[in-house]
């Protein structure tokens, strides 16, 4: 029966909407409860409320200061919560701020983290980092002290690492001097292929471009003849230009000895194979090479032998010429048959000049003289063209006649000219010079004739010359050329028959007797036989000097037209 009354209890009190949790016990109980004592239950709620009224009242009183503190704090604790409140959304609205400034912190400290790791990456390999660093130091050393493998085995280390590292900046900026060094190291090499080396040296420097491989082949060998023709033009530049035989000299010599080398040292260095690979084969430019110093070399000789004024040293150059020509066979640079045309034009040219002077001198004398008779010396008739006569000395009847003393001394001094060096292709031509010259003074003593007024006896001492000139020193000119070209004196003397001028003068003159010279004649010739100055191969002696000379003076050198045989098996 309880049991039912406790659930419609529980029943009932989930019925009541005003019932609380805490509310729950005491309804619980209410409905325990009788009539009765339900009637009796306000009034002891009454009289219990105002107990613990006055419970409360009590306690208020005695505690008045703790309720007062209470509501103090309670009012402090309302601010402050508001303070908190503000405080907190400003810490929200900072917090994105805080949180960026984390995510900075983060990553500036993983970039710190990473320098850290490459100092101490760094550190641990400093003595290999100080080593690369050394590098373009270090070669540059090598190349100054000539240390040149080494020099290529730290350019071919550094390119290999270049190659591996290709975003380094460091191993970049250390291959950048490195390249600096070896265009250093290039240009020193360059510079000892325009040195006189050696061929072992020769290998070795070309070995050294190779390995840097700046050239190809074809450029390599271009550079290597460039070079050796830089140092060969170095050597003819140190040369004395002022004096034209020294100077040919120094020139054949150069290009005997130094052109030779050249050629062997690139045909050793570059040896053409047979497999007809083009990397191989120069294109002719060896050849062409040495035929650029071939020509340059008879350039320069054409423009300094007509500065070569003796025939001894134009024979001594044609020697040299010679030689060296011989000399370069041997390598297929044999240019002989470039020379005779040269040598020809400047023994031509020698001998016109000669001739021209010795005219010269006689017209200067002719002009100046004065016929006044000198004392006879003897008068000898020379047979034309008489080459079997081992003395050419002129004749001592010329002693006589000063202006042709004066063109015979000029012509045995260009005989003695042409003798060293006598082309044998020139001997019509050199003969026709000389009747030329002879033809001039033949011309000169007819236009003297014309144009002077001489008195009886003067005119007597002018037809004596005159016959002097055909009778002996027309006869004396064409011996004294057969000795130079054995067989070449009838080609002088046959042009004796075209200079008839004389020939007719002297037949239609009378026939006078030559005063008589007077005792102290000798003295009165030093100083009435003129004082015209005559110009001898640039210098300016008086012309007395030249009427007075003695026979040594008129003599050709003993080695002069005594040894004319020479030129007919000469150098040409």
């Amino acid at each position: 029966m309880e049991s039912e009354n406790t659930d419609e209890n529980g029943e009932v009190a989930g019925l009541i909407p005003l019932a609380s949790i805490s509310q729950q016990p005491y309804v619980s109980e209410l409905l325990s409860f009788t009539l009765d004592r339900l009637h009796k239950e306000p009034e002891l709620l009454r009289v219990d409320a105002e107990r613990i009224q006055r419970q409360m009242q009590e306690v208020a009183v005695s505690n008045y200061r703790a309720f007062i503190s209470a509501a103090d704090a309670l009012l402090a604790i309302r601010v402050e919560v508001s303070s908190i409140d503000n405080h907190l959304e400003s810490l929200i609205a900072e917090v994105p701020k805080l949180t960026s400034g984390c995510t900075e912190f983060v990553e500036s400290a993983e970039q710190i983290l990473e320098k850290r790791k490459m100092n101490q990456t760094l550190l641990a390999n400093h003595s290999t980092l100080l080593d690369l660093l050394e590098i373009p130091q270090l070669m540059d050393s090598c190349v100054r002290n000539g240390n040149y493998d080494e020099a290529l085995d730290l350019e071919a280390f550094v390119s290999k690492l270049s190659t591996m590292h290709p975003k380094i900046p460091v191993i970049q900026g250390l291959a950048a001097e490195v390249r600096q060094t070896t265009q250093s190291l290039l240009s020193q090499l360059l510079q000892k292929l325009r040195s006189n080396i050696q061929l072992p040296e020769c290998l070795r420097i070309i070995g050294y471009l190779r390995r840097i491989g700046v050239f190809n082949e074809y450029e390599m060998r271009l550079q290597f003849l460039r070079c050796r023709e830089a140092w060969l033009t170095g050597i003819l530049d140190d040369l004395d230009q002022r004096n034209p035989y020294e100077f040919l000299k120094g020139m054949v010599n150069c290009h005997r000895m130094h052109l030779f080398d050249v050629v062997n040292q690139y045909r050793a260095i570059f040896a053409d194979d047979t497999s007809g690979s083009e990397e191989n084969y120069d294109g002719g430019l060896l050849f062409s090479w040495a035929m650029h110093q071939v020509s340059s070399q008879l350039r320069t000789l054409k423009q300094m032998l007509p500065k070569i004024t003796e025939g001894g040293s134009l024979s001594n150059i044609l020697d040299q010429y010679m030689y060296c020509a011989i000399g370069l066979g041997s390598v297929g640079l044999d240019f002989r048959g470039l020379l005779p045309s040269l040598f020809e034009e400047a023994v031509l040219n020698l001998f016109s000049k000669n001739m021209a002077i010795a005219v010269e001198n006689f017209q200067l004398v002719l002009d100046s003289h004065r016929w006044v008779p000198l004392p006879a010396v003897g008068f000898s008739v020379i047979t034309v063209g008489d080459e079997s006569r081992e003395d050419v000395t002129p004749p001592p009847s010329l002693m006589e006649h000063p202006p042709l003393a004066v063109f015979i001394n000029g012509v045995s001094a260009a005989m003695n000219e042409l003798r060293p060096c006598a082309p044998i292709s020139l001997k019509h031509v050199l003969a026709q010079e000389l009747v030329m010259g002879l033809k001039a003074v033949h011309d000169s003593l007819l236009r003297y004739n014309e144009t002077r007024m001489l008195r009886q006896n003067e005119t007597a001492l002018f037809f004596s010359l005159c016959r002097s000139f055909m009778e002996v020193v027309f006869p004396h000119c064409a011996t004294c050329f057969g000795r130079c070209y054995p067989g070449g004196g009838p080609l002088v003397a046959d042009a004796n028959n075209s200079l008839d001028g004389l020939a007719r003068l002297l037949s239609v003159s009378p026939s006078r007797e030559i005063p008589k010279p007077a005792t102290n004649m000798e003295g009165a010739s030093k100083s009435e036989n003129g004082t015209h100055p005559i110009v001898v191969d640039g210098v300016v002696p008086d012309a007395e000097k030249k009427a007075n000379t003695d026979l040594h003076d008129l003599e050709p050198r003993s080695d002069g037209v005594n040894s004319g045989a020479d030129g007919e098996n000469g150098d040409s």
